[in-house]
């Protein structure tokens, strides 16, 4: 299990801006960061992803802190080292994909990869267990980026993880399965898929995906109710209004508990074995899908249990429920 979603959990909390999504909460509040961690842990989380995402020196060069661009990934890693310390995880490090791509950019190419290896770098000095690269659209940077843990990760396992499309090509135009059998080929530890795509619409491609490959396999969908028409968390439309939820209105479209225990007992069948949530995550998700996986985290104590519910006490004290209780239970017809 590996908790994700900081950047969507701190847009929610006020701490980052929605649009450029630029963690400076980091910097600014580093307690409450390592309050998240400590809180995905407790949920269930195995892993403790140090909060390196969108913290590549293009992005902080974006909100004016490029100078800050080492100071924010040195904590991010030392706050994460630290639980995962306390707690007996795993502490990984995290690229992400860059935004500066273009295809046969030879600068942009060395510009990424130098900014790879300053962050890989720096997991290392901090003590990382591993690297995870993830929410690659581009077939050719995510190949980098496992080059570049190749190169400067000091032995350090590498999970790469592709961002697809809705179809069966990537918005680059590679073949996903082509596109991971080239990275397991090349040496990846784990290969998987993040992002974008919601509980529903990632199946079909990780279904295929583990079938192909022989390397362990991660799948970590946005918790997102997408569908055929609407297969990804940026193209769905409010119900209601028409309008495009994303980024702004995207809570009402979330995954129910259901959903999110069927989507977990699938990744065990199929013998998927990283599983998590990227954006829109939250604590109690990560419990529920640990809880499913049959681990107990110390969070499970705060289950929910309906036995201790007021109403279910008194009713097996004897006692009637209320009636205004019993009206509250009955369905109402839509106008009345």
């Amino acid at each position: 299990m590996i908790a994700e979603g900081f950047l969507f959990e701190f847009e929610r909390r006020s701490y980052i801006r929605g649009g450029e999504f630029i963690p400076e909460v980091i910097l600014d509040n580093p307690d409450l960061v390592k309050v998240m961690y400590e809180e995905f842990v407790h949920a269930g989380s195995d892993v403790v992803l140090a909060f390196q995402y969108y913290t590549q020196r293009v992005q902080m060069q974006a909100v004016g802190r490029e100078d800050a661009v080492e100071q924010i990934n040195r904590i991010a890693l030392r706050l994460a080292r630290e639980v995962a310390d306390k707690t007996g995880t795993l502490m990984a490090g995290n690229i992400s994909n860059s935004t500066i791509w273009e295809d046969g950019s030879v600068e942009a190419r060395e510009n990424i990869r130098r900014m790879h290896q300053e962050q890989i770098t720096w997991a290392v000095e901090e003590g990382a267990d591993f690297i995870l690269g993830e929410t690659f659209s581009v077939f050719e940077e995510a190949m980098l980026c496992l080059q570049s843990i190749k190169e400067f990760g000091n032995g350090l396992p590498a999970v790469v993880n592709i961002q697809p499309g809705p179809g069966d090509l990537l918005p680059c135009g590679t073949p996903l399965l082509e596109a991971k059998q080239k990275l397991e080929a090349a040496g990846a530890d784990v290969v998987g898929i993040n992002c974008s795509l919601g509980c529903n619409t990632i199946l079909p491609h990780i279904r295929r995906v583990r079938q192909a490959l022989k390397c362990p396999v991660a799948c970590i969908p946005a918790p997102y109710r997408t569908s055929h028409q609407y297969p990804t968390m940026t193209s769905l439309l409010d119900p209601v209004t028409g309008e495009r939820c994303f980024p702004d209105d995207m809570d009402q479209m979330l995954c129910s508990r259901q959903e999110l225990i069927n989507f977990t007992r699938e990744m065990q069948d199929i013998n998927v074995q990283v599983v998590g949530l990227c954006c829109g995550n939250r604590a109690h998700y990560t419990r529920l899908m640990a809880e499913t996986l049959g681990h107990t985290p110390p969070a499970s104590r705060f289950s929910t249990d309906m036995s201790k519910h007021i109403s279910q006490r008194n009713i097996e004290m004897g006692a009637k429920p209320k009636e205004n209780w019993l009206k509250l239970a009955q369905p109402v017809e839509v106008g009345k």
